[in-house]
């Protein structure tokens, strides 16, 4: 296979035992080549800004910057560089904090090396990827939020002004949407956003609505743009808000 169809890796982690192992991994596998190893997040981010891999693989506990900061950066400063989380800590906010800076897979330093390698290869394909019990994280506090939605007042002025959070994003997007938006989205955009919410690939999304798997790349781009949303996580969030609301009224 020709170095130039590879999937460039660069890992992200303060331990080097980490670093070698998963950089043996990687590259054993014929499709992937691990092309820089970082030991905190100020060298990731410097190294993915130099090397512009395709995928991140980052550890959120690093010295001098963490994880999400470096997340953060990495995807502001790169949007075709997606990163993926590999880490062994699965608190509620570092994962909900990990999925807003941009991180597109967050898995448990536990799974299976086959895991590790199908991810990789997944996020590169613009998939979503969560370990079960970080989805069941996930799905909690995307409740959680439809909850606080569903019962906000009707009125924009009685509405108190949403601090800057996932929440808060959330909340604006909707009510702009409400409002209605001058670019609102379409009926087969809207179509794609359900089945974005089901965790459904671009490919499956592709074969349900007899689509080209460019054209559902194309939808989910716009989509992404309309609402102001970094990662298919994000519009998951925003279908399940805004599902919760209707059922509401």
């Amino acid at each position: 296979m020709p170095d130039t169809a590879a999937i460039r890796v660069l890992i992200a982690d303060d331990q080097a035992l980490i670093r070698r192992g998963m950089g043996m991994l990687l590259d054993a596998a014929p499709d992937i080549e691990v092309v820089g190893q970082a030991a905190d997040g100020v060298e990731a981010v410097a190294l993915a800004r130099q090397l512009q891999p395709d995928v991140v693989l980052m550890d959120l506990h690093m010295p001098r910057m963490g994880g999400v900061l470096a997340t953060r950066q990495i995807t502001a400063a790169l949007p075709h560089t997606r990163v993926m989380v590999l880490t062994t800590f699965d608190r509620d906010d570092l994962v909900f904090d990990a999925v807003r800076a941009g991180a597109q897979a967050y898995l448990l330093k536990d799974a299976s090396e086959s895991e590790v390698i199908d991810t990789v290869r997944a996020v590169h394909r613009g998939e979503s990827r969560l370990t079960p019990q970080i989805a069941r994280k996930v799905m909690d506090q995307f409740r959680l939020l439809a909850d606080r939605i569903a019962h906000e007042p009707e009125h924009p002025a009685a509405v108190a002004p949403v601090p800057a959070t996932t929440s808060g994003a959330v909340a604006t997007d909707l009510q702009a949407a409400e409002a209605g938006t001058p670019d609102p989205l379409t009926d087969r955009e809207t179509a794609v956003l359900e089945l974005i919410a089901k965790g459904q690939s671009n490919r499956q999304i592709a074969t349900a609505l007899h689509l080209a798997e460019g054209t559902v790349k194309n939808h989910v781009s716009r989509i992404m743009q309309k609402l102001h949303a970094n990662t298919r996580t994000e519009l998951a969030v925003l279908v399940l808000a805004r599902n919760k609301r209707q059922h509401e009224v």
